[in-house]
């Protein structure tokens, strides 16, 4: 019994269940500049955490919200980060493949080298996986799922995202 009791503190102590306040982040530039994450305090953001490994998890979901723009307002301010921690491909093909595509559709990419979002926010485990992130303007994490998104992750999704357009 004690040790299924440390098992489940030691679990929640990894991961966190939304809704909880998180700060502000130093990430990278795809050139390897820091920063820290835009529109932090002026809009809600969303953002797409991708372990490189499975770039294509959810690639269906992420098409489709291009195109019904259904996350897109001027109070959203969304963007990728790659896991680049967690991958074992090459970090320079990496960035120089994001390049091109951000080159291509416009989308702003920030690296984070060290899992300082996942470890910061308490997201637990992100390896291999697509994390899809939701924060407010006023730093409450509302949303965040890790891996294959279901029917059902999708609707809660969309059903969140309408009330912050």
């Amino acid at each position: 019994m004690f040790t299924l009791l440390l098992l489940c503190c030691a679990a929640s102590a990894w991961a966190q269940n939304p809704p909880y306040k998180v700060e502000n982040i130093e990430l990278k530039m795809l050139t390897g500049d820091s920063c820290k994450l835009p529109s932090w305090g002026e809009k809600h953001i969303l953002i797409f955490y991708v372990d490189p490994d499975r770039h294509k998890q959810n690639e269906a979901f992420t098409y489709e919200l291009e195109e019904n723009r259904r996350a897109s307002s001027p109070k959203i301010e969304s963007f990728g980060v790659l896991n680049l921690k967690d991958t074992k491909l090459p970090k320079g093909i990496i960035r120089s493949m994001a390049k091109k595509r951000t080159a291509k559709n416009r989308a702003l990419v920030l690296s984070d080298e060290n899992r300082t979002l996942s470890s910061s926010w308490n997201l637990g485990d992100c390896n291999n996986k697509f994390v899809l992130i939701f924060i407010s303007k006023d730093g409450e994490l509302l949303f965040v799922r890790k891996g294959e998104l279901t029917e059902q992750d999708k609707q809660e999704f969309y059903a969140l995202i309408e009330q912050y357009r």
